[in-house]
């Protein structure tokens, strides 16, 4: 795929985006079904959520066959096409593997639980401690990371579910027969490799109490990290200059520069998530809070300027499957404010150094749904926290809005193409209810208005082709003392932008620079079309200006 630093990639949670036989779940042909739209968009490659057989004790995450497809999504032959349609498009696809854990379904862990000494050795079997597990780790689904056999005193690990056991990476034979995996699928095609939880891979020879935490420390970014993602790409992917990013959990700079600094030879970029908590009351997921929004430009900021000078490369995203959407969360979703605000989110990190990732239903807008009622959700996190949070002493509305707010359903319903009850999904029963908004923010509408938020995604998609400034230039924070606007200076050897993005939503005055009053605008959500000494932000404005040197 070549030159990283042009590319925009296309995220797709396949069960909701589009369904072509009516059983009311997304699938492969869904996907082929519109890659004309999304070469429209102008994406260079589409990443797809797991669609391996599986339990879907966690939504595909807990693969029981990495070689073959879930029958709910489609056959081989269905992502073959899906491969070839995509190239004749110039749009790559990204697979979602995970490498960190298996199904206890796949046959390697039955083999495990059958006695089979090689495959007991490909994950973590150790005795209890009087009964108790090994170790006092918790799962980051809550309760301990060990579970007992029933036929013995061992335990496993799981650092996920308990359906989902860890693998173990010290041992050669499974590093092979997971490169196996990586090589499977590049031969039929596949350009990018989006790699789960993947700094959890290396866990430390001695695995022991942690008395100050819950484990973590031991395990995330651990110690032969590094030798085993630079073997993961010498053997797989390095051969085929394929796009990997690799979602790193809790991790820090220093680590994320040596995984994605071409030198290294490990990956292409990360995915990091500590800007995604900037409005976690006392780092609490399900506990409410304002958007600590000095916190949020301080995390961008030093992300930039770090990562840059240590030549590696971020993955710029809001939205995922697992996250909330950002419209509504960093900036109102009020109709008033949709066009500014969907605009805005998008011209701030598409103008950054980094690789930007599109979440379907983010180029139209897509907004949170806030159903009224648990029964519209399915996310087994979510209705957990709706009991634990009654327990804890909200009450049902408290408890509501926290859901409205934080569900990971947010992300995961229907791709709305059509203003109609089924959003133009399915012929059938959706598999997650639509949301009311379809009525006013859908694909249909918005390839008909020419000044639609999708129109803009697709200028920040070709100015990022068009200008170096934007691939390469370094990153200099500027404004920095504004209270509610992120902006900063890229600049080579071409060109300097400026860009300002105002979080704001009352008119704000602020001074330009001498330079830059005889500069193109090159961007504004708001018709800009001149600049002066002191110009006054509108809501959530967003505007970049360029310098040829």
């Amino acid at each position: 795929m070549g030159n990283i630093a042009d590319k925009t990639i296309y995220q797709i949670y396949l069960r909701s985006f589009y369904d072509s036989n009516g059983d009311g779940v997304g699938d492969l042909p869904g996907i082929t079904a519109k890659l004309d739209y999304l070469e429209n968009l102008g994406v260079d490659l589409i990443w797809i959520n797991p669609f391996y057989p599986s339990p879907q004790n966690d939504n595909g995450y807990d693969i029981s066959d990495y070689t073959g497809v879930d029958p709910r999504f489609g056959t081989m032959e269905d992502f073959d096409t899906l491969v070839r349609e995509a190239k004749k498009r110039s749009i790559g696809v990204m697979i979602d593997l995970v490498l960190n854990h298996t199904s206890t379904e796949h046959e390697w862990f039955q083999k495990a639980l059958q006695g089979h000494p090689k495959y007991r050795d490909f994950y973590y079997f150790k005795k209890g401690k009087g009964g108790l597990p090994p170790t006092n780790w918790a799962s980051k689904f809550g309760g301990s990371a060990w579970e007992k056999l029933t036929s013995s005193d061992d335990f496993y690990m799981h650092l996920f579910d308990v359906t989902q056991a860890d693998l173990n990476w010290s041992n050669p034979e499974v590093r092979e027969a997971l490169y196996r995996v990586v090589d499977f699928w590049t031969q039929k095609g596949v350009e990018g490799l989006r790699l789960d939880v993947l700094n959890l891979i290396s866990k430390p020879d001695k695995l022991e109490d942690d008395f100050i935490g819950d484990g973590r420390r031991f395990y995330t970014d651990g110690p032969h990290i590094h030798e085993y993602l630079k073997e993961l790409h010498a053997k797989t992917f390095g051969k085929k200059d394929l796009i990997t990013v690799g979602e790193m959990s809790s991790t820090s700079i220093a680590n994320s520069i040596r995984y994605s600094n071409p030198a290294e030879k490990e990956l292409s970029m990360v995915f990091h998530f500590h800007h995604l908590k900037v409005d976690y009351k006392n780092g609490e997921k399900w506990q409410l809070d304002q958007v600590r929004f000095a916190e949020l430009k301080e995390l961008f900021h030093t992300w930039q300027v770090d990562m840059a000078s240590g030549n590696g490369w971020d993955a710029l995203f809001w939205n995922n499957h697992d996250q909330p959407r950002a419209l509504g969360r960093f900036t109102s979703d009020k109709p008033e404010f949709h066009y500014q605000a969907a605009t805005l989110l998008a011209a701030t990190i598409h103008l950054m150094r980094g690789t930007p990732y599109i979440y379907m239903g983010e180029e139209i807008g897509m907004i949170n749904p806030r159903f009224k009622d648990i029964q519209s959700y399915s996310d087994i996190e979510t209705i957990n926290h709706y009991q634990l949070l009654q327990e804890e002493g909200l009450s049902e509305q408290e408890t509501m809005e926290v859901i409205q707010a934080r569900s990971r359903d947010n992300s995961r319903i229907p791709m709305q193409w059509e203003n109609d009850a089924k959003a133009g999904f399915t012929t059938g029963t959706p598999l997650y209810p639509v949301s009311d908004s379809v009525s006013w923010i859908n694909v249909q509408d918005a390839l008909r208005e020419p000044d639609s938020i999708f129109y803009f995604y697709k200028k920040l998609i070709e100015l990022r082709k068009t200008h170096s400034v934007i691939q390469f230039g370094n990153y200099t924070p500027y404004l920095v003392d504004e209270e509610r606007i992120i902006s900063y200076l890229r600049e080579n050897e071409e060109a300097t932008l400026l860009a300002i993005h105002y979080y704001g939503e009352m008119p704000h005055e602020i001074p330009l620079p001498e330079a830059f009053l005889h500069g193109e605008i090159l961007l504004s959500n708001v018709k800009r079309n001149q600049l002066a000494k002191r110009i006054t932000l509108q809501p959530y404005e967003t505007l970049a200006i360029l310098l040829p040197k």
